[in-house]
């Protein structure tokens, strides 16, 4: 039986402190990514020494953010680690809710979803890791931009999953980590409004939600181990969007799906 996998981004908040040990003490679910982790950390670290205006730019954080996240990025080797899906703290991750789904739900998605990440790569919801600061889309002086170093990573770690059906729900920074045309089958998900603007019905993107709206879905599909986007026809999102199957697009092994809200 072919089973969704799905592919979701980290969270810039996170949880501070740990309370397992350090992640090269843990059993990680991807082992063959040890060796580009431990570059990354290296080279991150490297970057920490750089002057404050340089770490600023780099890890996306001003004032006295800069020195916190400095700190975690230089503690990553020897800090107490909690898991991924503790760790990331985001509305993605709020609209998930892993804490009040049914036992059986939780190891759904511990086994089949897959966070992207710049430091580490790609981990699962169980995966130990400690706090950090690093997006995909940064650019370290050693390894140039993550998204493009990590790719060939990631792409044959996914690839040795065997995976049949890949839910993307990533932002096009963590999506260029890796080469969808490993997928049999790849698919993406917008969420539209329905607008009038000068007189006229337009549907314009959710930008500031799209992240809030992702996490129902991910409970939904993996819930009802939807393999094909006609297994939305029943969902009714918490925030009102309905699949609208007239908007879907296949191109190759991809299909864009929508869902809508009319205002």
């Amino acid at each position: 039986m072919v089973k969704p996998f799905i592919l979701i981004p980290p969270s810039e908040g996170k949880s501070s402190g740990g309370t397992e040990p350090c992640w090269l003490e843990t059993k990680q679910s991807f082992k063959n990514l040890e060796t580009p982790r431990l570059q990354v950390i290296s080279a991150l670290a490297e970057a920490m020494k750089e002057p404050e205006s340089n770490r600023t730019k780099l890890l996306g954080v001003k004032g006295k953010k800069v020195a916190e996240a400095t700190s975690a990025n230089l503690g990553i080797q020897k800090a107490k680690t909690l898991p991924a899906i503790e760790r990331y703290t985001g509305v993605l991750y709020d609209a998930l809710d892993y804490s009040a789904l049914s036992a059986g739900l939780k190891r759904k998605v511990d086994q089949q979803v897959i966070i992207f990440s710049g430091l580490w790569g790609i981990v699962k919801p169980q995966d130990l890791i400690p706090d950090y600061k690093l997006k995909m889309g940064a650019k370290l002086q050693e390894l140039g931009i993550l998204s493009r170093f990590w790719k060939p990573y990631l792409t044959s770690a996914l690839e040795e999953c065997n995976i049949g059906c890949i839910w993307d729900l990533l932002p096009g920074e963590h999506s260029a980590g890796w080469d969808p045309v490993i997928a049999q089958k790849r698919i993406r998900v917008k969420f539209l409004d329905e607008v009038i603007k000068d007189g006229e019905k337009k549907l314009v993107s959710v930008s500031h939600w799209n992240k809030l709206l992702k996490g129902a879905l991910v409970q939904y599909v993996v819930d009802n181990q939807l393999v094909d986007p006609d297994g939305l026809v029943d969902f009714s999102h918490p925030e009102g969007y309905v699949f609208a199957p007239d908007h879907s697009i296949t191109n190759g092994n991809t299909t864009d799906i929508a869902f809508i809200s009319k205002r």
